[in-house]
């Protein structure tokens, strides 16, 4: 008896999962060993002609997913593939029995076999594998999309992330290309004395940025946490603590908005470096950039959406310098917020009760800016009220010294010099407190045990936060952030 919600296909594939069995197949197999992947075949034998191949009698043993398959009389061929690519097959009758043909004319695209066999080349040429032994490993129930079509909704896609991987090329591609990424990350700051570490998902605490967090509750302790929303202030107490250079790999979580560019769930790597400043880390974010697309892909230009950008000799400009070219005002005048409120009426800048000039000048720089870089340009001067963690810039102490990265109109770091004095620091939280007052959602809290580290002495040092996932989608070149990861978050579907 079949469920009512099968469709005809799925019962037609469930009654040969039953033939199987009476034939005593497993449907659903068991552990199989191979020699070869089919890029290995590819690599190792491409080269080799007709002749060649012969004289060799290669005997390989593959397995994978029929995604293409033909029948033709007593012969037929399918493509196989496997996590590195694909090979054809080559099915006869009298090269593997009547039992084993049987199996094959009773396989279905999905179907997961193994094949045991010698490598050939057809009369048009192509590498192939001719069965000797056509194994049953698992039965598909669910017929793959249709070829020409694959998975035409993206959010189905997503959703469904292991039929997107099998039909789409395109979506393996990404997926492993994002651990060589990141294992370049890895290389990067290995090499450069960085030491790796591990800092907790939970802080009791909202800091190390400005974002609107989740909250979850600690049954044991009877505490409400946070998911964090950045490692910055753990990795920094590392830094007290003598570590003197850290990193960290890990997620992120922000409870905001999904778009292109936006998950609620991310990927970082901070990094903090002791006895060095901001521009420590203009070096460093530039030189890591480069270092991770020479490993990855061989070439410091890589293509985004037919632009090509070039990850070396970043440019370097004050945010101020930038409103101006793009606006004419120049917030290096000392504007009162008054005069500054006025200044964004006139130019249909949108402010909200809590802001300042710090953020009437952030304001502009979103609004106006960001949107104009296309190449890597180092943004560096951003106002005080905006930025509580990083030192105050000596010559204009209404800035910072701290900068964001920005390649096609999109942030891929964030940069201090570290704030260490602890009496500032407990001032810029208590102004964060009356932010938070003032209906900022994303105001940091005030985190006294940090207060208290900075009170044992941190070295003057330099921190960077570099967004994983957006360096994935340019080095891989996909536009939207939900197709680097595997496994976004989605709307539930509604019946």
């Amino acid at each position: 008896m079949f469920p009512d919600d099968l469709n005809e296909q799925q019962k037609i594939r469930l009654q040969k999962v039953e033939e199987l069995r009476k034939l005593g197949v497993d449907p659903f197999g068991h552990r199989f060993d191979r020699t070869h992947l089919s890029n290995q075949i590819h690599n190792e034998f491409g080269s080799l002609d007709h002749d060649a191949l012969e004289a060799l009698n290669k005997e390989v043993i593959i397995a994978g997913r029929i995604v293409l398959r033909r029948t033709q009389g007593k012969a037929g061929f399918i493509q196989l593939q496997d996590k590195e690519g694909r090979i054809q097959v080559y099915i006869r009758l009298d090269h593997v029995g009547e039992f084993q043909f049987e199996l094959f004319k009773h396989s279905d695209l999905g179907d997961i076999v193994g094949i045991k066999g010698v490598l050939f080349r057809t009369k048009t040429n192509e590498l192939t594998v001719k069965a000797n032994e056509f194994i049953h490993l698992t039965k598909a129930i669910t017929p793959l999309p249709d070829k020409f079509h694959g998975l035409q909704d993206k959010e189905e896609a997503r959703r469904r992330r292991y039929v997107d991987l099998i039909v789409n090329e395109e979506s393996m591609r990404v997926a492993r290309t994002r651990p060589r990424i990141i294992r370049a990350f890895q290389h990067y700051f290995d090499s450069n004395g960085y030491i790796e570490v591990e800092t907790p998902v939970l802080h009791p605490i909202l800091g190390g940025a400005a974002a609107r967090p989740f909250v979850t509750h600690h049954n044991t302790l009877d505490m409400d946490f946070y998911l964090r929303i950045a490692t910055e202030l753990p990795l920094k107490r590392l830094i007290v603590g003598g570590m003197e250079r850290v990193y960290e790999i890990g997620r992120l979580f922000r409870n905001e908005g999904i778009s292109a560019k936006h998950n609620p769930e991310f990927t970082t790597v901070e990094a903090y470096m002791a006895y060095g400043d901001v521009t420590d880390m203009m070096n460093l974010v530039e030189e890591c950039m480069g270092f991770v697309a020479k490993e990855v892909l061989g070439t410091y230009e890589v293509t985004f959406n037919d632009q090509t950008i070039y990850l070396k000799n970043f440019k370097r400009a004050h945010m101020v310098e930038l409103i101006k070219e793009q606006t004419g005002v120049d917030f290096f005048n000392h504007y009162t917020l008054d005069e500054a409120i006025k200044i964004a009426k006139e130019h249909k800048v949108d402010i909200e009760k809590h802001f300042t000039v710090g953020h009437i000048i952030e304001a502009f720089f979103d609004q106006y800016v960001e949107k104009t870089i296309i190449q890597p340009t180092i943004v560096y001067g951003h106002p005080v009220e905006i930025s509580p963690l990083a030192k105050m810039n000596e010559k204009d102490p209404r800035f910072t010294d701290r900068f964001e990265l920005f390649i096609m109109g999109s942030e891929y770091a964030n940069a201090f010099s570290e704030l260490n004095d602890p009496v500032d620091q407990k001032n810029r939280f208590l102004a964060q407190l009356e932010q938070k007052e003032k209906g900022d959602d994303e105001a940091t809290e005030m985190d006294t045990d940090f207060i208290e580290a900075l009170e044992y002495g941190m070295p003057p040092t330099g921190g960077i936060g570099i967004g994983i996932d957006r360096f994935i989608m340019l080095l891989t070149n996909t536009p939207n952030i939900r197709d680097v990861l595997l496994f976004p978050h989605a709307r539930q579907k509604t019946k």
